[in-house]
């Protein structure tokens, strides 16, 4: 009864770039590891990962990562997609070594292959709520918000180290649209920060209430809406669109290995993230 019990748990999926990122610039970069290379954003992380543990008892954890030293397959469509981004030499160094901690943990994590960190999110969760589960997934970023379902939550960071849990209603709430209207709405309002212009002359509350009656960009565009933009507006969607069927190992019912995670921080003389997965292992 025990094991069937856990099995009903969620999966939690946790974007490892979103979280990576968030605690490089909110730990003290005098935070070194061995070799006196950066350690901030690993420790950060690790706090995240470990508060989230506690926090929800999931059935197991899966990450996504992006891998910076390819080209995934939005910006081979589409050359502008994040176009601009620099990050420092730190950060993409620990995001390179970040991935050998959840190796270390005993879970499983998706990298490369021409896909981006959404689409490893997007095709875990979908693969959990396709067998009968329910997924968690820890994300800051709001194209995540298109997952959202009976059987998948959003965790968002909000202020004070609070986090927002985002399902079906809260995506209405917040955007005024349903979350798989959230990738049309995307195309529509356009992304800064992925370099997604949009429609000409259309913000969030007129792509929200476009959206309100139509029930997606084609039926606009059957409609007469944005003529000369369709093709333009078909490809901005399709970027802003997850990828929900990567083939992906069946993810099995584990527990953290807090024991190898404390022996691999201790290599990297992380001492006192060493020390904190040595108590939690001795804790069980």
């Amino acid at each position: 009864m025990a094991t069937a019990k856990a099995e009903r748990r969620p999966l939690l999926v946790i974007d490892g770039d979103s979280f990576a990122h968030r605690a490089y610039h909110g730990v003290p970069k005098t935070v070194r590891r061995a070799g006196g290379k950066g350690g901030n954003a690993i420790v950060g992380f690790a706090n995240y990962l470990t508060r989230l543990w506690e926090a929800e008892r999931p059935r197991a954890m899966f990450v996504g990562w992006d891998k910076l030293s390819e080209q995934n397959w939005r910006a081979r469509i589409f050359p502008d997609y994040q176009g601009g981004r620099d990050f420092e030499p730190e950060i993409v160094d620990q995001l390179e070594v970040l991935p050998q901690l959840i190796d270390a943990l005993g879970f499983l994590y998706g990298k490369g292959r021409g896909y981006e960190a959404d689409d490893f999110i997007a095709s875990a969760a979908t693969a959990e709520e396709r067998a009968g589960g329910t997924a968690l997934v820890a994300s800051g970023d709001r194209d995540g918000f298109q997952l959202a379902s009976e059987a998948v939550t959003i965790l968002q960071p909000a202020k004070a180290g609070e986090i927002a849990r985002i399902g079906p209603a809260e995506v209405v709430e917040r955007y005024g649209v349903r979350p798989q209207q959230v990738p049309d709405f995307i195309a529509l309002r356009g992304d800064p920060s992925d370099k997604i212009p949009g429609a000409k002359g259309i913000g969030a509350v007129t792509a929200a209430s476009l959206l309100r009656r139509y029930s997606d960009l084609e039926a606009m565009l059957a409609g007469g809406k944005f003529g000369t933009q369709a093709d333009e507006l078909r490809l901005f969607k399709r970027i802003a669109t997850m990828v929900r069927d990567i083939p992906l190992p069946p993810i099995p019912t584990a527990a953290p290995d807090w024991g190898a995670a404390a022996e691999l921080a201790g290599r990297w003389e992380l001492r006192t993230l060493s020390a904190r997965f040595e108590g939690l292992a001795k804790a069980g």
